[in-house]
């Protein structure tokens, strides 16, 4: 049998304490010992199908053309069986639970070609203990694929159309404002919004920033080149390395100066541009005081729509 793929890119929310990880790269290498895994990453939070399914989406436009493996809140026994969704004319294969943790990256490459349900367990690894879908179906199958098994060999052919959609936060535009949400702080606190560019630019150059659901005043952001163009205190609006809007500080976490983390809702309300471009007013938010508790930080959400 000829080899197809030789890389299987892995995301998890299994993080590296324990050993699940390893047993996945050691499953892959038993069944297709040629084949290199790439870790995405496996510090998505446990169960977090959304926060997964945008990391992937971020990531697809960047991963190599193979197998692309995601076990993020895998569940035994699963009520719909795990997939594998061919896109991009078979250079690729998205393996994963039907959870929507892999929609969005479909949708981000075009599409599916065509997809199977992993039941053929023929093709699971077999165990006396109870079935880890990760270890047992997901990595043999990720496996298999790319020591040249044909993709419907795997199980019963499904529809597309089928398979669960994720669930994504759409902004919304109410007597002139932007409502968005956060939809990923990443580790320098860079706020990432579900706010399109080009859409909020055409209202103007220059916001007053609200944050959360009881609109706490954060002051007002202009577009910026980078961080490094805002003073002490300042906060600003760029377009990040993946195309999105971020409202992001200078060698300072923004999420904790705005007190904002995904799933947060945000307001942006244009202003008169009587500053020049790329400068911005101090925030009037900072860190909570000593003692103070993280559950008067709002935590609304912009509408959502099904994709």
């Amino acid at each position: 049998m000829t080899s197809r793929y030789d890389t299987i890119s892995f995301l998890s929310d299994h993080g590296r304490t324990d050993e699940f990880v390893g047993l996945v790269h050691s499953v892959v290498r038993h069944f297709a010992p040629g084949t290199h895994v790439v870790d995405v990453t496996h510090e998505i939070d446990p169960h977090d199908v959304r926060a997964g399914g945008l990391a992937l989406a971020r990531a697809a436009q960047y991963l190599c053309a193979g197998v692309v493996l995601v076990s993020v809140d895998t569940v035994v026994p699963s009520p719909r069986p795990s997939v594998a969704v061919e896109v991009g004319g078979g250079a690729t294969v998205l393996v994963g639970p039907d959870n929507g943790v892999l929609a969005p990256a479909v949708a981000m490459v075009g599409g599916a070609d065509r997809a199977v349900r992993l039941t053929n367990e023929e093709f699971f690894l077999p165990t006396g203990a109870a079935r880890s879908e990760g270890r047992d179906v997901l990595a043999p199958a990720a496996a298999h694929l790319c020591a040249g098994v044909p993709l419907e060999e795997l199980g019963e052919e499904a529809d597309p159309a089928g398979l669960m959609p994720a669930t994504f936060p759409l902004t919304r535009f109410e007597d002139g404002k932007v409502l968005g949400e956060v939809l990923w702080v990443d580790r320098f606190g860079n706020v990432q919004l579900n706010v399109d560019p080009d859409e909020l630019f055409e209202l103007g150059r220059r916001f007053e920033l609200l944050a959360g659901t009881e609109e706490r005043r954060a002051g007002s952001v202009g577009r910026v080149g980078g961080a490094d163009q805002l003073g002490t205190g300042e906060v600003g609006l760029v377009l990040d390395a993946y195309g999105m809007l971020s409202v992001v500080a200078n060698r300072f976490p923004a999420s904790e100066q705005l007190r904002l983390a995904a799933g947060d809702a945000v307001t942006l309300v244009p202003v008169d541009d009587d500053q020049s471009p790329g400068v911005t007013t101090a925030v009037t938010l900072g860190r909570p005081a000593a003692g103070g508790s993280a559950v008067d930080r709002p935590t609304g959400r912009a509408e959502e729509e099904q994709a």
